[in-house]
């Protein structure tokens, strides 16, 4: 491709400028947030150069494929850019001629939400990422349907070889075989990863205005909303949530990448709600969680996962998120919106490649 140098080198540089506005931001006491944060977004966009640059090397997809990528990484990023430009401008004008910045017309929302019960701040938190997941589900099952009605086969949707692992390693060990891995994972598995790519860099752009005074983003107005005063020293767990989930989406296949979705979406708002609201019974290491809303979180991991991976997965998945619950934020000071899908992750590709342990997905029956 003519100008896949110049893609290249664009993305080297706002992947770097993002990594290092993530550390420079960032609130330094929260170490082990900053670290898994960073972390995982450094793995994910080394990868993603190191996969275009292997690509790069195929001459069969440099006539498509590779500016397709180029295209799906970079649009996202002059996007933000030309946002961030526009919204600052308004700002600067704001302030120029009304002596006012753009953050008055949250007031109202801030105001009214200090009279919101904890329930309420809580689900209106959290309700985000199940409708998230409920909408990837939908697009996914219509995808799926429709497919296997013209064709009688559900190519593309489901993966060929579902052991990350052992593809990662063929990749490694063969490195000419780029194209054969990429069009075994099928294309629903790449507009997935791809959705998170965007959301996750829309939410690192919201988080680093809302720190910084030189930009401006308009939707720091939601987190005026959302955000605790906690939360508002750190990151904003919604930032977590976007990192582990591209994570996740990047390293799992699409039932494993959902298995996990689902946990971080449905089973933490259960967990929470059923604390706040009927929870007697702290943890004792943990005094801002209950045992009820842990059990009921339990019991909903247990069903998720039985429906999209089966009952052995869900075994394990059920008492991983038990483990992650009890013992996230205190005494392991890291937020279980990183935790669960970044663990969870690493827990499958592992227990897959080594025991060979495949999933069964029973909603598949259903179509």
């Amino acid at each position: 491709m003519e100008y896949f140098n110049i893609w290249f080198i664009i993305l080297v540089f706002f992947y770097f400028l993002i990594l290092f506005n993530y550390i420079y931001l960032s609130y330094k006491p929260d170490f082990l947030n900053n670290i898994t944060g960073f972390g995982t977004l450094f793995f994910v966009f080394t990868h993603i150069l190191l996969f275009l640059t292997l690509m790069n090397q195929e001459n069969s997809l440099r006539s498509e494929i590779i500016p397709l990528w180029l295209l799906t990484l970079g649009i996202p990023l002059l996007i933000i850019i030309v946002i961030i430009l526009l919204s600052t401008l308004l700002r600067y004008l704001c302030i120029k001629t009304i002596n006012r910045d753009l953050t008055f017309f949250g007031k109202h929302f801030e105001e009214k939400q200090e009279s919101w019960s904890k329930a309420k701040k809580d689900s209106l938190r959290k309700l985000n990422h199940v409708f998230i997941f409920i909408g990837l589900i939908v697009v996914w099952y219509i995808g799926l349907y429709v497919i296997i009605d013209y064709t009688g086969s559900s190519t593309g949707m489901i993966p060929e070889e579902n052991n990350m692992l052992l593809l990662y390693l063929k990749l490694f060990d063969e490195p000419n075989s780029i194209k054969e891995i990429l069009f075994s994972l099928g294309w629903f598995y790449f507009l997935l990863f791809f959705f998170f790519y965007t959301f996750s860099l829309f939410m690192l752009t919201n988080e680093f205005a809302r720190k910084s005074t030189r930009i401006s983003f308009p939707f720091t107005f939601f987190t005026r909303i959302y955000l605790d005063d906690n939360e508002k020293q750190n990151y904003g767990t919604y930032l977590y949530f976007a990192i582990g989930q591209m994570f996740a989406a990047f390293v799992c296949p699409p039932m494993m990448f959902f298995t996990i979705l689902g946990i971080s979406s449905i089973s933490d708002l259960m967990t929470s709600q059923i604390g706040i609201r009927f929870g007697k019974t702290h943890i004792s290491w943990n005094k801002n969680k209950t045992w009820e809303g842990t059990i009921a979180g339990t019991i909903i991991t247990l069903l998720i996962c039985y429906f999209f991976v089966g009952i052995f997965w869900s075994l394990i998945f059920t008492l991983t998120f038990f483990m992650f619950d009890i013992f996230s934020n205190k005494p392991i000071n890291i937020s279980d919106n990183l935790l669960i899908p970044i663990g969870c992750s690493l827990i499958y590709i592992f227990i897959r490649f080594f025991f060979n342990l495949d999933y069964y997905t029973i909603i598949l029956s259903w179509i």
